[in-house]
């Protein structure tokens, strides 16, 4: 009786109705098979940690001191060529060897190893240091697209995963201006793409269809995380964010690959491309810092399987929460716990959709 009574007292029973805008709660992203804590009550209070300075600097068009700038020497010795539009090249320091010995068996089921081989290399998105995607023409961002569809059909002969993402910006490990994406093939499937790849192909298993083809059908129906759409794409603040501007990229016809996509669809995700991160700096007057990465189904020998479960998709993690100076962290309870979010998706995406799709550093200043 004494442990009943001191339990009750102890459990606050609340009689508010619940508001996903007011009161904690977690969200399940079918992604990864986790779940987002979501804690929208904690944006009133104060912020009284780190404050970064805004990440606009002025970055000259050429730099002879910046490797990845045409015609300058990188630290190997090899001189980037005067390239007028895309540059790929190998990377200079790569973390994956396409040859290398391997561990051998384990002493230990605790101490497991195993190979890992794959290669890397960099993509210049443009020859000019000054230019962002957002600030670039989508003529621009289309041979990107072709150059990613290229790179993916090449190294995805000989290896099960291809990863592309960019990093934008000092704030999310940038230490290179001029604009560029980088490419990891491996020859293994990494954490969040098995994950992925598994959560998407139990979906399909049960329901027969894909599961992010489903999701978008949800979001037209529900109409408040949407961003921005055309014919052939949806950019949406997914229900299950963990950083506070988080957004995915979907294709609305069932697509695998990016070498897959027709000209019309590259045609308009460039220009989907363009309208989300002329959005993204126009929040707070920055160029936003940004991870980006793509997701599409394994290559290699892993083409040889079925993969009508995947749906391609690309992911941008921001980590801009309050202003230009104000960033989210992964911090104690995100890296011991799970992962948790103060900024509710909904109140993110209401954001988005007020913003201009002329860019800030193109507005005519008001007289």
């Amino acid at each position: 009786v004494i442990l009943v009574l001191h339990m009750t007292r102890n459990m606050a029973v609340s009689t508010e109705e619940f508001d996903f805008q007011e009161h904690q709660h977690m969200r399940f992203n079918p992604l990864k098979g986790e779940w987002v804590l979501v804690c929208p009550h904690r944006m009133k209070r104060p912020w009284q940690g780190q404050v970064s300075k805004p990440e606009e600097e002025k970055i000259p068009s050429f730099d002879p001191k910046n490797p990845l700038c045409p015609g300058v020497q990188r630290v190997s010795g090899k001189v980037t060529p005067n390239y007028e539009s895309t540059y790929v090249f190998e990377n200079d320091f790569c973390a994956l060897l396409e040859t290398g010995p391997e561990p051998g068996e384990p002493k230990h089921e605790l101490l497991r190893a195993a190979a890992a081989k794959g290669t890397c290399r960099v993509i210049c998105f443009h020859p000019r240091s000054d230019v962002t995607v957002s600030t670039m023409s989508p003529p621009e961002i289309r041979k990107v697209i072709d150059e990613w569809a290229n790179q993916i059909e090449d190294l995805g002969k000989r290896h099960m995963w291809v990863q592309i993402f960019e990093n934008r910006g000092k704030m999310v490990g940038c230490s290179n201006p001029h604009p560029h994406c980088q490419i990891w093939s491996c020859d293994f499937m990494p954490n969040e793409g098995r994950k992925s790849d598994e959560n998407q192909k139990a979906y399909y298993q049960k329901h027969g269809r894909p599961l992010l083809l489903d999701y978008i059908k949800v979001e037209q129906q529900e109409k408040t995380r949407i961003i921005v759409e055309n014919d052939h794409w949806i950019v949406i603040v997914p229900f299950w964010a963990c950083w506070p501007y988080e957004t995915i990229v979907i294709p609305k016809r069932h697509v695998l690959r990016l070498p897959d996509l027709t000209n019309e669809e590259r045609d308009s995700l460039a220009s989907i491309m363009k309208r989300l991160l002329t959005r993204y700096d126009n929040v707070f007057k920055v160029t936003f810092p940004y991870l980006m990465g793509w997701h599409g189904a394994p290559t290699g020998r892993k083409m040889q399987e079925d993969n009508n479960h995947w749906q391609l998709h690309a992911l941008y993690y921001p980590p801009l929460l309050k202003s230009a100076t104000v960033r989210k962290f992964l911090g104690g309870f995100e890296n011991f716990a799970q992962v948790q979010r103060d900024l509710s998706p909904e109140k993110a995406a209401e954001n988005l959709q007020r913003m201009s799709e002329v860019h800030y550093k193109d507005e005519q200043p008001s007289e």
